[in-house]
């Protein structure tokens, strides 16, 4: 609906410069990255810049409320939480400032919380600015000061059983628990799937389901990015939208 489209070879070079930027801002690896977006396109950047630089992608839920979302901030041991404006019924942004209230008095990257003091940096995703935080595009200037040695040293240092990604996935009782996740875990989960739906290149996969779940984030992304099948993710749901995107796009799957 953005008329906007990464090749395999544009999407790897934006998570390079997004990895850089976030290695710019004191991210490395073992810091933990809140991600609390809908399915916007730069929610699988971020994510891979995690990834690339071994840092671990905290995924949050997008209906959360005040108290879950610090409940999870506090639990994970947050040093970076990335956000979007929000949804219909919530706001991101105004819901960050009740948790952060330091945020509208300090300078970007110098975030100084009595009650959160993991919690070093916020990102805006997108090009808009708010007082305190770090907005998408000044993340990629931040990164151009940062050396392509740099950022591969970073990649070398990143084994394939570290933890990429913590789920806050909610039981029967009790709060949610940070399931973690590992690199080897999360991309042979992607590609046993993707085998036994039988993807490929020439498929198409239209994402509706969160992809801050592991069924949006694995059984569906990480499947098609296994087999090099094109990702069509959509923000929200809406059958008009949908129908509109399956014709357009030629949907497979």
């Amino acid at each position: 609906d953005r008329g906007l489209r990464f090749t395999w070879k544009e999407f790897n070079e934006r998570v390079n410069h997004l990895a850089k930027g976030m290695l710019a801002i004191g991210i490395e690896k073992g810091t933990h990255v809140g991600l609390w977006a809908t399915n916007v396109p730069d929610w699988l950047t971020f994510l891979y810049a995690c990834a690339r630089i071994g840092a671990v992608c905290v995924t949050v839920n997008t209906n959360y409320k005040q108290n879950e979302l610090e409940y999870l901030c506090e639990h994970s041991d947050m040093h970076t939480l990335c956000i979007i404006d929000g949804t219909w019924d919530c706001d991101y942004v105004d819901m960050t400032y009740k948790m952060l209230p330091e945020l509208k008095t300090c300078q970007r990257g110098k975030l100084s919380s009595e009650r959160f003091p993991k919690m070093k940096n916020v990102i805006y995703i997108g090009q808009e600015k708010h007082r305190g935080m770090y907005n998408t595009a000044e993340i990629l200037l931040l990164g151009s000061s940062i050396s392509d040695d740099k950022l591969n040293e970073a990649k070398a240092n990143v084994n394939c059983h570290d933890v990429v990604n913590m789920q806050y996935t909610s039981g029967t009782t009790g709060f949610p628990k940070g399931v973690m996740l590992t690199h080897y875990n999360v991309v042979n989960n992607g590609k046993c799937i993707g085998d036994r739906m039988g993807l490929s290149t020439a498929d198409r996969m239209m994402i509706q389901v969160p992809m801050f779940h592991c069924f949006g984030m694995v059984l569906s992304m990480t499947a098609s990015m296994t087999h090099g099948a094109t990702v069509c993710p959509m923000p929200y749901f809406s059958a008009k939208s949908s129908l509109a995107c399956i014709n357009q796009e030629r949907i497979t799957c």
